[in-house]
């Protein structure tokens, strides 16, 4: 038995880019290895079933495969700097987060990534060093091309520049947000990071602030936001631009304007396919009436159910719910629903209308729960 955590994951790696932040800046004692570890090949994948990164492996032995499960199981035992706040806005704030900044950026990150010619040599040396660290130029492109490969195979648009424009005006749009709100604050709710912060890391560190054209244009437009990714990669929680700021979440359940200005346009952009996903899992599991303890097609990498029409605002949509969207979905939901009906109203007046306002009213039924790193009716 060791005395750290060990996480299996990368540098290319959106969702490890996650749970590296939230180890670092908890102070936990862990180390990094990659999947090209024998040991990962050999027992930890066994024991969680997947070859899905990040996993963590845990001093006595317990393998966790999901960055959001990395985080609660961690929040348990680590209760310090807390990564979830216990006020209502707050909560509900980062648990929207959770979703929308992690799940909803990752189609401006995915495509930015392989839209633009300029990233495609750095992005697969980097995952061929991932799989062959002291390999040769020629070994990591051969691995690389063969990762690579895969993850084009799960279906991307043409590369025109048209599209490589729209891109690119999304990401600055969120660029420009990000640095009006770090004027002021070092974190999305003040002076210690939470979830939301974690969330991001996705999108702004493994993709967008590593692949050559996304830092480019972090680099040439967003100074600040470049520097806070920096930052997020570090133990300590004080950047020297801020100092002199308490380690602490805003007090009053304060939620900074420019914080929820990033929310809203990121529900704006990609919110509408998370409740579309949970409108067509609550239709499909009314109409199969699934036990507790029902698995979730658990054989599937990126598990999904069959295609559902749905019927929202007189358009009729055909949508295969993604299921781990709608089980991160649950938690704000959850969360919301739990509160007094005075909380619930000071939640509805923060987020007015919208994507994000809309996902918060849709019941919770049936409820998911994650199980030996699988997705099950509770």
């Amino acid at each position: 038995m060791s005395d750290h955590y060990t996480l299996y994951g990368s540098y290319a790696s959106y969702y490890t880019a996650k749970s590296r932040s939230y180890l670092r800046k908890k102070g936990i004692p862990f180390v990094e290895r990659l999947p090209s570890d024998p040991l990962f090949r050999n027992k930890v994948r066994a024991v969680s079933g997947s070859a899905r990164i990040p996993q963590l492996l845990t001093p006595d032995g317990e393998v966790i495969q999901d960055s959001v499960e990395i985080l609660d199981h961690l929040e348990a035992r680590f209760p310090a700097i807390p990564a979830i706040p216990v006020t209502p806005r707050q909560r509900v704030f980062v648990h929207l987060m959770e979703l929308l900044a992690s799940e909803g950026l990752v189609s401006l990150a995915w495509q930015h990534r392989w839209m633009f010619e300029e990233n495609l040599h750095f992005v697969k040396m980097d995952f061929g060093r991932s799989f062959k660290p002291q390999g040769s130029d020629d070994e990591l492109m051969k691995y690389g091309n063969l990762i690579a490969d895969r993850m084009m195979s799960y279906g991307l648009p043409e590369s025109t520049q048209a599209l490589r424009d729209e891109l690119d005006a999304r990401y600055l749009k969120l660029l420009r947000l990000f640095e009006a709100h770090l004027i002021e604050h070092p974190y999305f709710l003040g002076g210690h990071p939470s979830a939301a912060d974690y969330a991001i890391m996705g999108a702004l560190h493994a993709h967008l602030g590593r692949d050559p054209a996304g830092l480019r244009m972090m680099q040439n437009n967003a100074p600040r936001t470049f520097r806070w990714v920096e930052h997020m990669l570090v133990p300590e929680i004080q950047s020297p631009e801020f100092f002199s700021r308490p380690v602490e979440y805003l007090p009053g359940d304060t939620i900074p304007d420019t914080s929820l200005a990033i929310l809203e346009y990121i529900a704006d952009e990609y919110g509408e396919k998370f409740v579309l996903d949970v409108l067509a899992f609550n239709q499909a599991m009314a109409r199969q009436d699934a036990p507790s303890g029902h698995p979730l097609d658990s054989e599937h990498d990126q598990p999904t159910l069959a295609a559902e029409q749905i019927e929202r605002n007189d358009v009729t949509h055909t949508v295969q719910a993604g299921l781990h969207g709608v089980w991160l979905s649950q938690r704000a939901r959850a969360c919301y629903h739990g509160l007094s009906a005075d909380d619930q109203l000071s939640v509805n007046e923060m987020l007015g209308t919208g994507f994000a306002a809309e996902l918060l009213s849709i019941p919770v039924k049936p409820a998911i729960v994650r199980q030996d790193n699988r997705l099950l009716i509770a």
